[in-house]
């Protein structure tokens, strides 16, 4: 009982700060669209034999390029609902542009990183050339919003140096066309190869930021619009690169309430925000303050809850919910239990929210950042 009025408790406290509603606003803010993750589950499996323990990491376990079939059920139960506006609810889908190009990067002797395009990698796949056809109809019944997550959820200094050298690891994923790779034999630590934007030093940091600008291009290149948000993979960022952002549209930063800005030798310090907070560039921050992650659970079952006792904070402190739910949780390329599982939960999740709070209003990030933007 004391547990549960502490996390209560701190429910309430950390949103007191920040811009305030009378509106029952409700945003579900989805990363890692696009990328590649655990190519396949044939992949997945001779990584187990091999002895990398995949099994004991969900993104390993789970995470991969979601299918038409993914897409397909997804968008069929978002379609199913409406807010008090008549709007269904939409995902913020925060997508990479690019994957590497694993046999150009082999024929260069791994001196030279390519990247292709993720409509080459969709079409590679098994189950996945018509995923951005859907996504583009998703876009068009307003249930899939894409905004920009990057050029691709990989580090890729980290991963070419490795690759340089070598490294068994590395190279084994890469064998496999992995964007890099779990230790071997270890207690299980994820991927470290995708924190993106990690650097070791000024030059290392010029070059991230060069990648997150060409992403923000190839963004525009591929939806026909400029994202006018971004939300840093690993929510790893720097606020040096805000105003190169701000000249190139980007508007409202996604993330959450502490973001950790990489320093060189490894550490990091970190930056705290608030909603609605504006920085000196005139960009509004939107933060996450609930969470709907079924696959990052250690009990799947308490997800909707969990996530129920987080709106009730928000919209008793007079502010919108913001729910981060990666794309984790809708992926059943790998396994189609993690999928199936996941979507009646977020039905559950759709039900219980439109009957309790029958007066919702269902908006993706940039128009919850317009409107805050307004007020302020």
């Amino acid at each position: 009982m004391l547990s549960k009025l502490k996390k209560s408790l701190s429910r309430h406290i950390t949103n007191i700060p920040g811009w305030r509603t009378d509106r029952k606003i409700v945003v579900i803010e989805s990363d890692d669209w696009g990328s590649i993750r655990m190519p396949s589950k044939q992949v997945y499996e001779k990584c187990l034999r091999a002895g990398y323990p995949v099994d004991e990491t969900a993104y390993e376990r789970y995470d991969s390029l979601a299918s038409e079939t993914d897409l397909e059920f997804l968008f069929d139960l978002l379609i199913s609902f409406k807010d008090s506006m008549g709007r269904p609810p939409v995902i913020t889908a925060n997508a990479l542009t690019s994957n590497p190009e694993f046999e150009k990067i082999k024929s260069s002797g791994f001196e030279t990183y390519v990247y292709e395009s993720i409509e080459k990698t969709f079409e590679a796949y098994p189950e996945h050339s018509k995923c951005l056809k859907l996504w583009k109809e998703g876009m068009e019944e307003g249930i899939f919003f894409p905004q920009s997550h990057g050029r691709e959820h990989l580090n890729v200094s980290m991963f070419m140096n490795a690759l340089q050298k070598d490294d068994k690891d590395a190279q084994f994923g890469f064998d496999l066309k992995m964007p890099g790779c779990i230790p071997h034999g270890k207690p299980a630590r994820g991927n470290e190869y995708v924190a993106a934007l990690l650097y070791d030093d000024i030059k290392d940091k010029e070059e991230k930021l060069s990648i997150v600008l060409e992403g923000l291009e190839l963004f525009e290149t591929l939806f026909g619009y400029r994202s006018k948000t971004f939300i840093p993979p690993n929510y790893k960022w720097s606020p040096n690169f805000n105003e190169q952002m701000a000249q190139n549209g980007v508007l409202f930063f996604q993330g959450n309430r502490k973001m950790a800005e990489p320093q060189p030798g490894g550490k990091k310090r970190i930056h705290r925000y608030y909603l609605g907070e504006e920085n000196e560039f005139g960009q509004t921050y939107l933060v996450r303050n609930a969470r709907f992650e079924p696959s990052l659970s250690n009990n799947r079952s308490e997800s909707v809850d969990y996530c129920l006792s987080e709106l009730s904070a928000a919209f008793r402190m007079k502010k919108p919910a913001i729910i981060c739910s990666h794309r984790i949780n809708y992926v059943g390329f790998i396994d189609e239990i993690n999928r199936d599982i996941n979507l009646r939960l977020l039905d559950e999740l759709l039900k219980r929210i439109t009957s309790r709070w029958p007066d919702v209003e269902f908006m993706n990030s940039v128009e919850l950042g317009e409107i805050i933007s307004k007020q302020s």
